[in-house]
């Protein structure tokens, strides 16, 4: 009896075992915790490839491929910079923290790729297109007004549209060359209030158009968030582009919303969505659809699954982000594609070859604050943890210079050193109030220190930890834990950054001997 039961409870765990090594060869939501939103996504073959939304940094509209719609990395961006003006250039004054390029539409027609976008900062709608998505290189159309989170459509009677809007939603028709309106095209409104069928009222209208076809039928995405409710998956289809529309709610769990359909060579469809996730960002979902009368169902039972029938998802590093020495071969990009800046970069004040493994950033002009200085270098933070860190050479940093390592929000944190009256130190700012406040500092007195920063995001905690080293093996904690606000301001999840900017004079530089990131922390060992 003793062997029988014994025997049984082998066979429980051999049984659990086995269900857990399935489970950890099946992709799981979200498939990238990361900030990447507003994605749209095409796929051309057995290849797919993803645009998504990065407003104010530079370069801007990644391009992302993948072979199988869980693992993905980055192979462009659609343009280096916006456009040359103060608020993109952070001049006289002015940002463009939370705007710059949004929603993007991408699409793939008669062999070419074409990313559309629009820009509150310069009021504009933008047309990139390419034969190569992966090398390019794009050219650019561009014309006013910025149609607000518009989808880009090719019929198949040759006509191309764009519908956009946010509630009421709008169809114009382009010229078929794409590079602006159709003449004497006129603007109709196809749909009077795109969020009634989740009962939005009072809540926000709906937005994030995606138009697709599928067997001849019109089906159009958008998302609503109803008061009192959850962003919400709102489907509309019809059987012409001008209607008449019917619409109902086509997800309504966990908040998991905004994006489109997705099918795979072997006949699935997917809807590829995103969700608000605090401090991290926005973060992409795979939701697997059903066709029943017609309409695409999404989830299982209504709900987002946690695993997919798809492989399994590999470590975000290094396609999404990625650690960096700083030595480059011959021929090899300056900066590789995980990079961004904040806003565009001022290209004369920064090197990776003046001085071998190193990344220089130099001042070149007064600053007053972190998020008005240009050049700071930036990746995203990634979950459930991360922890990025790098070594500092300060010996040519002048009275006033402020250099080292951010985790970039409006509510940002910094761990640096600060030059003041010739005496070096390292020093810990918290915004978390919404300003700036120095917790803490310590007299330095060699020239280089080592500056690491640790997010967890686990359980939405939002919390990261700073710490400092004089010889990058033991490791001090530093200031405060700094709580990260997800602010509308920025519109971004938070970012590590490398940052030098002087408020005294100009013509000091620091050195960044690396970037490491890891998708652990100390903070979980210790919890």
């Amino acid at each position: 009896m003793k062997k029988s039961i014994f025997q049984s409870g082998l066979a429980g765990v051999a049984l659990l075992l086995m269900q857990l090594a399935a489970i950890a060869q099946q992709a799981h939501n979200p498939i990238i915790f990361a900030d990447v939103p507003d994605l749209s996504m095409i796929r051309v073959g057995t290849t797919y490839y993803m645009s998504s939304t990065t407003m104010h940094m530079s370069p801007g509209l990644p391009i992302m491929k993948s072979n199988d719609l869980v693992n993905w990395q980055f192979v462009g961006y659609a343009y280096d910079t916006l456009a040359n003006v103060d608020a993109l250039n952070l001049t006289n004054g002015k940002s463009t923290y939370g705007r710059g390029s949004w929603a993007s539409s991408l699409r793939h027609h008669n062999g070419m790729y074409y990313v559309t976008t629009f820009a509150q900062t310069t009021g504009k709608t933008y047309i990139y297109t390419t034969n190569n998505i992966e090398k390019g290189p794009w050219k650019v159309n561009s014309f006013r007004p910025a149609y607000h989170d518009h989808s880009l459509f090719f019929d198949d009677d040759g006509r191309v549209y764009m519908l956009y809007g946010a509630g009421k939603l709008r169809l114009i028709e382009l010229a078929a060359d794409l590079s602006g309106l159709k003449p004497g095209t006129t603007e109709q409104i196809l749909i009077e209030n795109a969020g009634k069928p989740s009962g939005t009222g009072g809540g926000l209208p709906a937005e994030g158009s995606q138009l697709f076809k599928v067997k001849g039928k019109y089906y159009l995405f958008n998302i609503t968030w109803p008061k009192g409710g959850m962003r919400t998956v709102v489907i509309h289809r019809a059987d012409k582009i001008t209607g008449p529309w019917e619409g109902r709610i086509g997800l309504q769990y966990l908040g998991v919303a905004q994006g489109g359909l997705i099918d795979t060579p072997d006949g699935k469809w997917y809807a590829y969505l995103f969700r608000d996730f605090g401090g991290v960002g926005r973060i992409p979902y795979l939701v697997p659809v059903n066709w029943e009368d017609g309409w695409p169902v999404l989830g299982v039972n209504g709900k987002v699954p946690e695993t997919l029938d798809l492989p399994a998802n590999k470590s975000l590093i290094p396609g999404i982000v990625a650690s960096d020495e700083f030595t480059r071969r011959k021929g090899e990009s300056a900066l590789p594609l995980v990079w961004q800046w904040n806003h565009n970069p001022d290209n004369k004040l920064w090197s990776v070859s003046e001085r071998k493994g190193f990344l220089r950033l130099k001042t070149g002009r007064i600053d007053t604050s972190f998020v008005m200085a240009r050049n700071t270098l930036t990746q995203r933070t990634i979950g459930p943890e991360c922890s990025g860190s790098t070594a500092l050479d300060v010996s040519n940093m002048k009275d006033g210079d402020f250099a080292g390592l951010s985790l970039l929000q409006k509510n940002y944190g910094l761990v640096g050193v600060k030059m003041e009256n010739g005496q070096k130190a390292v020093v810990m700012v918290s915004a978390t109030s919404g300003k700036p406040v120095e917790v803490q500092r310590f007299p330095l007195t060699q020239k280089t220190v080592y500056l690491k920063a640790e997010c967890d995001f686990r359980d939405r905690k939002d919390t990261a930890h700073f710490f400092y080293s004089l010889d990058g093996k033991a490791w001090k904690p530093i200031g405060e834990p700094l709580k990260m606000s997800y602010t509308i301001p920025h519109f971004m999840g938070y970012r590590f950054g490398l940052f030098t900017y002087a408020t005294q004079q100009t013509g000091g530089f620091a050195d960044f001997d690396y970037y490491r990131i890891t998708d652990t922390s100390s903070q979980s060992a210790r919890n």
